[in-house]
């Protein structure tokens, strides 16, 4: 893996195709044959997918990204950059992390994916803050509730 090739940038990858490039893109998978399409129409459909607003669309991605992954070594560095931002966006944080840390291996000085990583600790940090503090509440709301039974139950 090259840190020399270009890897989109994550505003470009986060903007959602008009349906209509959507549908081009689709249709020419079919026209090679759907799941037989050659892998850079599949890929071509799957980065498309992964931009996608539509969950669907977006789990579809991840699917035909981590097939192509297994199937076709040379593409497995594009397919870690977009199976990253795939499970990211499906709010699949853990597997973001595990993606973004194997293409970090093989390329530590690449800042695209440096800020991709940075994207996804980020996230998994907040969302690690968010469940201590609702755990936090949820705890603090059970012993103020016991508090008022026991003292109801002193009288």
């Amino acid at each position: 893996m090259s840190s020399d090739s270009f890897l989109p940038s994550l505003t470009d990858v986060m903007d959602p195709l008009y349906p209509q490039q959507l549908e081009v893109l689709r249709q020419q998978v079919l026209a090679e044959g759907g799941e037989s399409a050659t892998t850079q129409a599949l890929f071509n459909y799957a980065w498309g997918l992964i931009r996608s607003q539509q969950v669907d669309d977006q789990r579809l991605g991840v699917k035909i990204l981590s097939d192509i992954y297994k199937e076709t070594p040379s593409r497995r560095r594009e397919c870690l950059y977009y199976l990253t931002i795939g499970c990211y966006k499906l709010n699949e944080y853990q597997m973001a992390k595990r993606y973004v840390d194997v293409l970090s291996s093989h390329e530590p000085n690449n800042k695209q994916v440096q800020t991709l990583k940075k994207m996804v600790e980020d996230k998994i940090e907040r969302e690690t803050m968010k469940g201590l503090l609702v755990g936090a509440g949820v705890i603090a709301g059970i012993a103020t509730v016991a508090g008022i039974f026991f003292r109801s139950k002193k009288k």
